[in-house]
């Protein structure tokens, strides 16, 4: 009598078990679900779930179970680039070499390809194509054939910011259909990266038609998909980390608009009060409304058009404590002299030297756009003219600015962790925070994008040896 083969839940179950790991019901679901629509006979699979939940790892565990069925399958995983796919070719040649019912389709030595990125296994049929193979989204698939695709993360955050960048997704996906056989099943694994997302919903969606299982972190009644690993606390402080626009989309799984993320300047806690510096022990102290400062630094975005002209020269200036609190204590809208004898970036340049010599600020970060790239030697330069000890970073920034706003602002406004001095509010700050739209061209956001670049970021700790020509003591804590 021929022995049933194990279905899925009992094949992954073995294998949790030979990994010392447990199948929680959240994964349960996700396995029963993929295996009933498999009997139900369904080609089209959208599984979106939140970050962190494995299911890539369960989608391995299922490529692995299908070879385990039938030898023949060849399997295709394509992802947003090759690496990412190759993760999971990897995990499943992992899983049949040690699961203790795949030993048969292990290959004899020599036989067969057996790499992190493609293998095959042991089968009757003779077919060109490897049991599994990975493929970045731009690789080039042309040619092979495939039973199973797997679309892993093929959305993520840099591949669809802009409407080329998805039409460009698209038309890449398309050409999955070409290698797909007649009566082969496609899989979308992922999560909801923008508005119009991949994994959108309606007639028109790239996906329609698709059979979908939608399993967010929490419930409509709040309580959590995977309370043993998600617990309440945990699930409130990563939405403090990440931000409500992030935490809706890749924990909630909703498609939501960045407009829906609008920055809120009444979500900034203001304060009065200035910086104590005191010496004691041979060691320097700042500290703000009590609480010791622990880092601290600038970021000037720099400008040279004539006052009132153009994008504006600004300096963002901030401390942090210990506990993760952000304080904005200076916003400087850089002017100068168009007739005055020295020229505007010297100007500038001793402007921003004299700050930060007042905030006793230990680096300085100058972007390094077009015009800021001999800023930072200039700027040098004038801090050994005043004889105070500063470092002077050139900064690029890579990243869009919309995306390096919503990035550094949502989550510690979210969080109730950005303070700013009473002086920033009667700058236009507050007014360009109100008025930004991330997709609006032309507006107002020197400011934003000025103190982004402080919150991103790294935070600098003051040495404790005194600078070369000492001023004043490092104010650095532990």
């Amino acid at each position: 009598m021929t022995e049933r083969p194990a279905d899925l839940l009992e094949f992954a179950w073995i294998w949790n078990r030979l990994a010392g790991l447990g199948t929680p019901d959240v994964h349960r679901r996700m396995l029963g679900w993929l295996m009933e629509r498999g009997e139900a006979g369904d080609l089209r699979l959208l599984l979106m779930a939140f970050r962190g939940c494995g299911k890539s790892t369960l989608v391995g565990l299922y490529c692995a179970w299908q070879l385990y069925r039938a030898p023949e399958t060849r399997i295709l995983v394509v992802a947003a680039d090759h690496a990412l796919a190759t993760r999971m070719v990897a995990a499943v040649r992992r899983i049949l070499g040690r699961h203790p019912l795949c030993g048969t389709l292990l290959p004899d030595h020599g036989e067969g390809s057996w790499a992190s990125d493609r293998f095959t296994v042991a089968r009757e049929a003779v077919l060109r194509d490897a049991s599994m193979l990975a493929a970045g989204i731009g690789g080039n698939i042309t040619g092979a054939r495939a039973d199973l695709i797997i679309c892993d993360d093929v959305e993520v955050a840099g591949n669809c910011g802009s409407p080329g960048q998805r039409a460009e997704l698209r038309e890449r996906l398309t050409e999955t259909e070409f290698v797909l056989v007649p009566g082969g099943r496609m899989i979308f694994v992922g999560t909801p990266h923008c508005a119009d997302s991949l994994y959108a919903e309606g007639e028109e969606a790239f996906l329609a038609g698709y059979r979908r299982l939608v399993l967010p972190l929490v419930d409509a009644s709040g309580a959590s998909a995977w309370p043993q690993r998600f617990t309440e606390a945990g699930i409130a402080a990563l939405r403090q980390r990440v931000g409500p626009l992030a935490f809706r989309r890749q924990m909630l799984l909703e498609a939501v608009a960045e407009e829906a993320a609008r920055l809120d300047p009444a979500l900034i806690i203001r304060y009065a009060e200035d910086t104590d510096y005191r010496e004691a022990n041979g060691r320097g102290v700042l500290t703000l409304m009590g609480q010791q400062m622990v880092s601290g630094g600038g970021w000037w975005d720099p400008a040279f058009g004539r006052p009132g002209l153009g994008d504006a020269s600004v300096l963002a200036c901030t401390y942090a404590d210990g506990e993760g609190r952000h304080y904005l204590h200076r916003l400087a809208y850089l002017l100068h002299d168009p007739e005055a004898e020295d020229d505007a970036a010297t100007q500038q340049c001793r402007a921003v030297a004299e700050i930060a010599r007042a905030l006793l600020l230990p680096v300085m970060r100058v972007e390094g756009n077009g015009i800021g790239k001999f800023l930072p030697g200039l700027l040098k330069r004038e801090f050994r003219r005043i004889g105070y000890n500063c470092t002077v970073v050139e900064a690029v920034s890579r990243r869009a600015k919309a995306e390096r706003i919503l990035a550094a602002l949502d989550p510690v406004l979210a969080a109730r962790r950005l303070w700013a001095r009473e002086d920033v509010f009667r700058t236009r700050f507050a007014q360009e925070m109100a008025e930004w739209r991330p997709d609006t061209p032309g507006q107002h956001d020197d400011a934003l994008d000025a103190v982004a670049g402080c919150l991103l970021a790294e935070p600098v700790r003051l040495p404790f040896a005194p600078p070369a020509r000492p001023t004043t003591l490092p104010w650095r804590g532990g």
